[in-house]
């Protein structure tokens, strides 16, 4: 069983039967040697190219000779020719510096480009790492802001609350006084009190000013239900409730000032003793005072 022929052995046969079939000799197929060294080559450019030279300067010294022939044969020129050769010139060495200059000058050239290489991979390395960096902190910042978002999915509604009002809005004390009942829920000894607080119980001397803990706007000024004497301030969507008040100072629509003076402390409405009940809410919904400001 015949052996596959190759590539070069089956176009070398197509050759032969076409020039037995067009009664020609085959044809020869030009083949290229690419195994010289560059070096080399280098070489034998610069050797043509120095014989080129040579041919030209003899052709440039015929012309000269036949335009000039009085010139050259007489006797101070023969003179001039004499002491030129006198001197003991080495071709070979002129022929080798000539070459050393040539290939120093091709050398320095290679070198400028592969510096211009290098420095071009040394750019896109550098757009590469850029690249990579913005890549890696479009990265993080996704992950800080997914992990932030799973935090605030863990939080209760309160704590959302309170993380929402503590960055909107900034408090000051209503007044100084002693805390007598805490927010949230409570055993009260009184069978009025109710078990849910809503607020936080502040207890001062009857008629003590009572400031208020935030800008914003009186929303609501009433006497009306278990809140006696009260106010209620709005700011967004904070409201502060200041309740059992003794006199209320401002009057509803009035635009207040943080640490402006609103009311006085008083026992009014369903109520044990003087004391202030201060209340916070977000979107109407009650947090604990104490864990907006330090009361």
């Amino acid at each position: 069983m015949d052996r596959a022929l190759s590539v070069e052995e089956k176009i070398k046969r197509a050759e032969e039967i076409y020039a037995r079939r067009h009664s020609s000799e085959p044809i020869n197929r030009a083949t290229l040697r690419v195994n010289e060294s560059s070096n080399k080559k280098d070489i034998k450019l610069l050797k043509k190219m120095i014989i080129q030279i040579l041919i030209c300067v003899l052709i440039y010294m015929v012309i000269y000779v036949i335009q000039n022939s009085q010139f050259i044969f007489s006797e101070e020129f023969l003179k001039k020719v004499n002491e030129i050769l006198s001197y003991d010139m080495n071709f070979n060495e002129i022929y080798t510096n000539c070459s050393n200059y040539i290939m120093q000058f091709i050398n320095k050239e290679d070198k400028k480009n592969e510096e211009n290489t290098v420095e071009g991979n040394n750019n896109e390395n550098t757009n590469n790492e850029l690249a990579i960096g913005g890549a890696n902190e479009g990265i993080i910042e996704k992950t800080q802001q997914e992990e932030a978002e799973q935090i605030e999915e863990n939080l209760t509604q309160e704590e959302k609350d309170i993380n929402a009002i503590k960055q909107t809005t900034s408090f000051i004390k209503p007044i100084e006084g002693t805390i007598t009942s805490a927010f949230g829920n409570r055993n009260p000894t009184a069978a009025t009190v109710p078990t849910n607080h809503t607020g936080t119980d502040i207890a001062a001397n009857l008629g003590t000013k009572i400031k208020s803990a935030t800008d914003g706007e009186v929303v609501l000024n009433s006497e009306e239900g278990d809140y006696g004497k009260h106010l209620k301030i709005q700011i967004g969507e904070v409201s502060i409730i200041y309740a059992h008040c003794n006199a209320l100072y401002v009057k509803q629509g009035d635009k207040v000032v943080q640490g402006q003076e609103i009311a006085e402390v008083g026992s009014t409405g369903n109520s044990t003793g003087p004391h202030l009940h201060f209340e916070i809410r977000y979107q109407e919904r009650t947090v604990d005072p104490q864990k907006i400001l330090d009361l």
